[in-house]
């Protein structure tokens, strides 16, 4: 999936209600032998998933693109594929008190928000979902606001290289490459007995 600008984004949200939700939750460790990165959506949830109630398999949260969770969102191993897993299943947005770290750094690196707010602002948003499933929530990331049905809701919090990486629609490779201006000018000032690649390599 080639990066795009995502100032902000709008859809029909889904309520977890649940915290403390690892990686090995959002997608278990047999799934990650899977090679590439698409083709996990089956994978999401793959435990709850076979139960019928769960939030995902109910018909009114059909189609969801913002996934409201519990504090702790994303906790547990360094897996890449968790991100991955929600992305395909159709999520660009995730909105929960607290993130894992490693988890937060790679939903950024694949053009999935997280949007940090209080616990009671998530109790407030999950009421107001499952009141009127289909209302739409937007993560606006210029305004850093969460909206219902254009009603603001709440502010959030993401780190500034994440809102920048996603505002700009940008990869690591790319950001790379926007500084090779400095790159190349710092290997014209290095001094020549230092190893280095040759250019042809």
């Amino acid at each position: 999936m080639s990066p795009r600008p995502l100032p902000r984004h709008t859809g029909t949200a889904a309520p977890l209600r649940r915290r403390d939700v690892d990686t090995d939750q959002i997608i278990p460790a047999e799934f990650c032998k899977r090679l590439g990165r698409s083709g996990y959506a089956d994978t999401l949830f793959h435990r709850w998933r076979k139960d019928e109630d769960f939030v995902l398999n109910q018909a009114a949260y059909a189609g969801a693109s913002v996934l409201v969770a519990g504090p702790d969102f994303g906790i547990g191993s360094s897996r890449e594929h968790a991100v991955w897993a929600l992305r395909d299943f159709g999520f660009r947005a995730v909105i929960a008190p607290g993130f894992g770290d490693i988890f937060r750094n790679n939903a950024a690196k694949n053009q999935v928000i997280t949007a940090q707010v209080p616990e009671k602002t998530v109790h407030r948003l999950w009421t107001a979902i499952e009141e009127s499933p289909g209302v739409t929530v937007t993560v606006d990331l210029e305004r850093l606001r969460v909206l219902v049905d254009d009603a603001d809701v709440s502010s959030f919090a993401i780190d500034d290289h994440s809102r920048w990486q996603l505002v700009r629609g940008l990869d690591d490779i790319e950001v790379s490459l926007s500084r090779s201006g400095g790159v190349d000018a710092y290997e014209r000032t290095r001094p020549q007995w230092f190893p280095r690649l040759s250019r042809s390599a």
